[in-house]
């Protein structure tokens, strides 16, 4: 009977969705073209979307929420054993999130019909109390295990376990360490996140004798330069079936078979792809599973839901009066892209950076690429643009800073060059070179503030923003000092700017350039002495020869390790002992670098 069911639910997902399921099929084959024999046991299919940032409304290749729904539907009637899950990021992003502080995608996301969701670091932008307040207007749980409140307990249900068609499935939350630093730390004040491989290896143990498969669902992605990824959590925690991934916007067309036969699943970004994850289930375990994405193509033939469109419309048409007043004019695109803003210095850097130094009348601004959402197509500017690329709702700070921590911020920015860094820095009032081919940490040189070499001992304004002035993507050497003064929103700011005049550059200003560090030339020897013209004796007192200098000690070679002091931070301690702050961070296992103690013991390198 059930073979039945399963190979009628085969023929019509072949007929539906010719590209996505016709793919998988013909992957299933034998050698000679003939088809695979059908798995035994019980299908279960997950459908899946990550990091889709509040994208509400289709726009090649994002399809937007009505058309994500019409997929799960089509899914759901070819299978009703189907489970629907988010992977985080999804109430922020975009005006039609930020206006309403999230609230708008949480009726989507209760419209489409999920059965869970984790938080992303994104999901903290409004506080972690509007977070709490969101979770409770959801009609399906927001899962997190490492997400603690001060005492301990849980800010949310580590996990759930649902039963579909006799099958025990549980499902577990993870969230992003990093949240600490890439969202606001205000946001998660009075909030911790621990490992989430410890959680993991509880949770597991915990769920293996009251379930046939474990599902994870994780804001942890794969980026290289993270420490706590969903990679690392499957080979450290055996027993995990599934884990759905988000945070690094990875697509992985057929999934990853990772450590411990653990299936990894993402599905990029911008609702530009929903996941499937099929398994098979007998005897109470999993027996065969795979991975595909369907994308707006393989999802042509599928109508968008009627009423998912018509609630983002209503949505849209009360937000409309604002978001289209027109604030100037743009002659070439202004270039936001992640992958651009992330890895160069763009026109669009140029610009907010330039409208950041103006309204504080700052010497230096600095702001982070990551900030930067979107990019300005030629035309008319409208307010709504504006917000579409800076939805976070930062201020600009002012800080009096030194030039020495101006050029360790520029290294902390440019510490991944050429690969992509959320602290990218766009720049006003400084322009610098890089070279790439120098260890992290000793890479900018000929830093120039206003045409003028930098002097490191010099105290500079510089303005900032509220994020990055407390630590925010690892700018620790900027939380040391106190603000001198805050400005206003970053759109507030770039919509006056725009209006009054400012200059929309065209291309980027040459503010940061690749360059080979100037060779360092080598100490002069001492002159030695010439021999003296005799000169005629004159009477003298006579003269005392100084003693000499006892001998000096050797010095004493460095410990291995420094106690922290007061003021302290790992930039600051890589500094003294000819490192970086990230050798130091994985040599110490310190999950937030920015959270170091007065009397903490730091190894240092050998």
């Amino acid at each position: 009977m059930f073979k039945s069911k399963w190979l009628t639910s085969l023929l019509l997902s072949t007929g539906l969705l010719v590209g996505s399921i016709g793919t998988a099929a013909a992957a299933d084959g034998t050698p000679d073209g003939t088809a695979a024999a059908a798995p035994s046991g019980k299908h279960i299919t997950i459908l899946h979307t990550n990091d889709m940032h509040a994208r509400a409304v289709a726009s090649s290749p994002e399809m937007g929420f009505a058309k994500v729904k019409g997929i799960f539907d089509q899914y759901r009637s070819q299978n009703p054993n189907t489970l629907t899950l988010d992977a985080g990021d999804a109430v922020h992003g975009t005006p039609f999130a930020t206006l309403v502080r999230g609230e708008s995608v949480v009726k989507v996301m209760n419209e489409v019909g999920y059965d869970a969701m984790v938080p992303g670091n994104h999901e903290f932008n409004y506080g972690w109390n509007r977070l709490v307040e969101l979770s409770q207007m959801l009609k399906f749980p927001m899962l997190s295990s490492n997400v603690k409140k001060s005492d301990g307990s849980d800010l949310f249900k580590p996990y759930i376990i649902k039963e579909i068609d006799g099958v025990r499935i549980g499902i577990i939350g993870f969230s992003t360490p990093e949240t600490s630093y890439k969202t606001s730390p205000k946001n998660v004040e009075g909030i911790k996140f621990t490992d989430p491989a410890v959680e993991a290896k509880k949770i597991v143990d915990e769920l293996n004798p009251k379930t046939d498969v474990i599902v994870a669902v994780g804001h942890l992605g794969e980026d290289k330069s993270s420490i706590d990824t969903s990679l690392k959590l499957v080979k450290e925690v055996p027993g995990i079936d599934v884990f759905i991934d988000g945070h690094s916007h990875t697509v992985l067309e057929h999934g990853l078979n990772a450590d411990n036969n653990t299936l990894i699943a993402s599905a990029g970004e911008y609702t530009k792809y929903v996941g499937v994850v099929d398994l098979w289930v007998d005897g109470g375990k999993v027996v065969k599973k795979e991975a595909k994405l369907v994308d707006e193509n393989q999802a042509a033939d599928i109508k968008p839901d009627e009423k998912v469109a018509s609630l983002v419309a209503s949505i849209q048409k009360e937000q409309e009066p604002i978001l289209k007043e027109k604030v100037g004019e743009t002659p070439v695109k202004l270039e936001g892209s992640r992958e651009k803003i992330r890895t160069s210095e763009t026109n669009l850097g140029d610009l907010l950076a330039d409208a950041m130094r103006d309204v504080s009348k700052s010497d230096i601004a600095i702001t982070n690429g990551g900030g930067i959402r979107a990019s300005i197509e030629a035309g008319t500017i409208t307010k709504g643009d504006i917000v579409t690329v800076l939805p976070f709702g930062n201020q600009i700070v002012q800080l009096k800073v030194t030039g020495e921590d101006i050029v360790a911020a520029l290294e902390n920015g440019v510490s991944d060059y050429p690969e992509s860094k959320g602290g990218f820095p766009q720049v006003s009032g400084v322009s610098f070179k890089i070279d790439k081919s120098k260890p992290k940490g000793s890479r900018v040189h000929s830093v120039t503030v206003d045409g003028k070499a930098i002097d490191l001992k010099a105290t500079y304004t510089l303005a900032t923003n509220d994020f990055m002035s407390i630590g925010g993507d690892q700018y620790t050497m900027f939380s040391k000092y106190p603000q001198a003064g805050m400005y206003g929103a970053l759109d507030e700011a770039l919509i006056s700017y725009i209006h009054k005049g400012g200059k929309v550059p065209t291309e980027p200003q040459g503010r940061f350039t690749e360059g080979a560090a100037p060779a360092q030339q080598p100490e002069p020897e001492p002159a030695k002495p010439e021999t003296p013209a005799p000169q005629p004796e004159k009477p003298t007192a006579p003269v005392v020869k100084p003693q000499p200098e006892p001998t000096k000690p050797a010095p004493v070679p460095a410990a291995n390790v420094y106690v922290v002091k007061k003021g302290d931070s790992l930039y600051s301690i890589s500094l003294k002992y000819g490192t970086t702050w990230r050798v130091l961070q994985n040599l110490n296992h310190i999950k937030n670098p920015n959270l170091i103690y007065p009397g903490q013991i730091i190894k240092l390198p050998a």
